[in-house]
């Protein structure tokens, strides 16, 4: 495993306690605020593997795996929790988000 590979790592290991906590252990706010920390959750899970040095095809993929994953293990879990199709797309939103801004980024910086 690489440095660069870290951040991947240890956000995948946030985001699978993040999603997969029971549901008493979740906090609660504003109504779909949920989605909102889907979406930035999965756009710094595209950014790092991106960082990485993951094709964009490739982060794409395994980001929209890992979505339906979790979601179905949300399901069908005993943690209290259900998948959503509307957490799904948060997810793909944030991924394509996050890999939107590394690309930006990166262009910026190849301007200097």
């Amino acid at each position: 495993m690489t440095m660069r590979s870290v951040p991947v790592v240890a956000l995948t290991g946030l985001a699978l306690i993040m999603l997969l906590s029971p549901a008493s252990a979740t906090p609660s706010g504003p109504d779909h605020a949920d989605k909102v920390v889907h979406a930035l959750l999965f756009a710094a899970l595209a950014a790092a593997s991106r960082y990485a040095l993951v094709t964009p095809r490739v982060t794409v993929l395994w980001l929209a795996a890992f979505a339906v994953i979790t979601e179905i293990l949300q399901g069908v879990l005993p943690i209290g929790r259900h998948g959503s199709i509307w957490d799904l797309c948060a997810d793909m939103m944030g991924a394509a988000l996050g890999l939107s801004a590394q690309s930006a980024i990166m262009r910026s910086r190849s301007r200097v």
